[in-house]
């Protein structure tokens, strides 16, 4: 069966400043968790794998497409820092918990996907384990900014 989020109510606004040099601030927060034994292939890999996630289910978070000066166009990005943390395996496991019990948009990586090679198996290997068996190895999380702190209490920012 296939999970859909309804889009949350408009967490995504962010402070406006009449000075455009102050610095934007957020209500919301996008941020990944990951265990803290990774190679670094491997957190490179998780971490675009599940922000990926994020963006397909809750579009408020894309800005606008970008283009340089030659009027050359790139693909829209976030519009909002993403914020990389790290902790044990408890520490993601209670993660997981907490952003379960608040219905927050969300992401996982299982260390099974390292062994799978396309989104078919990828999907295949997270289904066939127990919610509260899953290895987990990354989570993205996005919501309002005390909410997401609250899922990610224990870890630390990525070094």
């Amino acid at each position: 069966m296939q999970r859909t989020y309804k889009t949350p109510p408009r967490y995504g606004r962010q402070s406006r400043s009449m000075n455009d040099a102050e610095p934007i601030r957020f209500d919301t927060k996008i941020a990944v968790l990951l265990r803290e034994d990774l190679e670094t292939w491997q957190r490179l890999n998780v971490t675009a794998f599940l922000v990926s996630g994020l963006s397909t289910q809750v579009p408020e978070v894309i800005g606008e497409p970008y283009e340089d000066a030659d009027g050359v166009p790139y693909l829209p990005m976030f519009r909002q820092p993403v914020l990389v943390f790290e902790g044990t395996k408890e520490t993601l496991t209670q993660a997981h918990a907490r952003v379960l019990s608040r219905s927050l948009p969300r992401a996982v990586f299982t260390s099974d996907l390292f062994a799978t090679g396309n989104d078919r198996d990828n999907r295949a290997a997270v289904r066939a384990v127990p919610t509260a068996e899953l290895d987990l190895v990354g989570l993205a999380v996005y919501g309002p900014r005390n909410a997401v702190d609250k899922v990610l209490k224990g870890a630390r920012m990525h070094p």
